[in-house]
Formats: C-alpha cells, sequence, structure tokens
C-alpha cells in the first residue's frame, strides 16, 4: 500500500514504537491520528514530527468503549478520512508468577492489551472497508509465540491478539482490507516505566542485545507498504519462531532456565 497522504491512525503513539512508528510515517508522507493515554507525551511526539496539520493528537484510553468508538468521528473531522490502524499501545505485568500476580493487575493487562485492540478495530473496521485499500496492523510480542516466566499474563493477551489477527485476516482476505501481526522482540522502549513495572533478577535488560524503536518503526511501515502479513522483528523473535517450530517443549524449558531468578 503506498503509504503518501494515507491516514492511519496509531495508538501509544506517545511513546516507544507506537512515536516512532508515527514519524516513520511522516517522514513518508502520510497523515497521522496519533492516539495515547498520556497527554504530553503525545505534544513531545508532535514536537519531533513537526508536521503541522498532517498530524492529530488523541488524548484516549483504549479500555474506554465509549471514547473509542467516538474517535473516528474526530479522525475524519481532522483528516476526512481512514486507510490504516496499527494497535500498538500496550502494558506488561509486573515481573512475578501467576501465583503471585493479583486478578486486578491480571484483568488490566488483558482490558489494555486485548479488549483495547478489539476496541479500537471495532470502532475503526467499518472505515477501513469503505477505502479502496486499507490495512490493520496489530502489534503482538514474541511472548506471544513462547512463553516468558514472569509475564504470562502478558504473553497472553499477546496470544490472544495474535489470534485475533489471524481470525480477522481470515475474514477480511476478499476485501480491500490487509491485515499484519507483528512480534517484536526485545525493543529499547520505556514500556517498563510506561506499565509502572520494574524489572528485576533475568529479566534485566542491560546485557540484552536490543532493537531500536526507530529501526521497529521503520519495519513496521515497510510491512504496511509490502502488505505483508507477519512481520518478527528482532533476532531474539525470529529464534523464538524458530524454536517453537523445531523444539516447542525443549524451548519453553530453556526460557524458563533463563529466566529462573523470577518467582
Amino acid at each position: 500500500m503506498e503509504l503518501k497522504d494515507k491516514v492511519i491512525v496509531v495508538t501509544g503513539g506517545g511513546a516507544g514504537i507506537g512515536r516512532a512508528t508515527v514519524l516513520e510515517l511522516l517522514s513518508r508522507g502520510a497523515r497521522v491520528a496519533a492516539a495515547d493515554l498520556n497527554e504530553q507525551a503525545l505534544e513531545s511526539t508532535a514536537q519531533l514530527a513537526a508536521a503541522g496539520d498532517r498530524l492529530s493528537l488523541h488524548t484516549l484510553d483504549i479500555t474506554d468503549r465509549e471514547a473509542v468508538l467516538a474517535l473516528p468521528e474526530a479522525v475524519l473531522a481532522h483528516h476526512g478520512q481512514v486507510d490504516g490502524l496499527i494497535n500498538n499501545a500496550g502494558i506488561i505485568q509486573p515481573f512475578v508468577h501467576i501465583k503471585d500476580l493479583d486478578f486486578a493487575t491480571i484483568e488490566q493487562v488483558m482490558d489494555v492489551n486485548f479488549w483495547g485492540t478489539v476496541n479500537t478495530i471495532k470502532a475503526f473496521l467499518p472505515q477501513l472497508l469503505a477505502r479502496p485499500e486499507a490495512s490493520l496492523v496489530n502489534v503482538a510480542s514474541m511472548g506471544a509465540i513462547l512463553p516468558v516466566p514472569g509475564q504470562t499474563a502478558y504473553g497472553a493477551s499477546k496470544a490472544a491478539v495474535r489470534l485475533l489477527s489471524e481470525g480477522l485476516y481470515a475474514e477480511l482476505q476478499d476485501t480491500s482490507v490487509s491485515v499484519t501481526q507483528v512480534f517484536p522482540g526485545a525493543i529499547s522502549t520505556e514500556i517498563t516505566k510506561n506499565s509502572g513495572v520494574e524489572r528485576a533478577g533475568s529479566a534485566d535488560s542491560s546485557t540484552m542485545k536490543m532493537t531500536s524503536a526507530e529501526e521497529a518503526g521503520k519495519r513496521i511501515a515497510d510491512a504496511i507498504a509490502a502488505k505483508r502479513f507477519r512481520l518478527n522483528i528482532g533476532n531474539d523473535a525470529k529464534l523464538f519462531e524458530a524454536l517453537s517450530r523445531l523444539i516447542p517443549q525443549r524451548a519453553i524449558r530453556m526460557i524458563a532456565k533463563k529466566m529462573k531468578d523470577i518467582g
């Protein structure tokens, strides 16, 4: 899909992969509606973009269904059309095992990562289907491919996004809407801070090789342009996929050993 002059909605556009994707799309001539819970973060994105009216900002909690369902009207009022939706907003859980994780936190992770994605899809899919060509991108996680102990609820929420994406691909294959599912590995972002989470034990990323948010944004924009179905970002995500296919049970034990300091 040609990105120039297309209107793309990006959730989580105030930081990390979301911000990088907003900036990349704008650099390719697209118009962007950036949504985020953090108004100040959105303003920072706008300052970096310096894109004038090609960028609109929408302070929004994606778990607030009524607010999400009202978002298309605001985007249409500013841009006149919607050609793409990138569901990037998400949170992780505290780095603890399920036995030590309270129900409220599990529900919050599912509400943001899964139901927030459902909310935006239900809100914007009619607009996407009305366009000659359109793109729907859902950002999952390598944790949806193989489980990471200490992030089991998070992985489950992203696995739900994965199957949702695959179901949408099946349902939309004879329409103008292409579906892309994205599996980032370790990306240099502030998701832990934005999720109110501190890293612990083997989860410390200081020795991990991480992909930059800017590179992730470029890869996502490329995937939209190519109408790519699946995108793994980072060698770690590619490794997770290979291991899940070749030695799934052994791979789970290997990862659990690496995360033995958790729980």
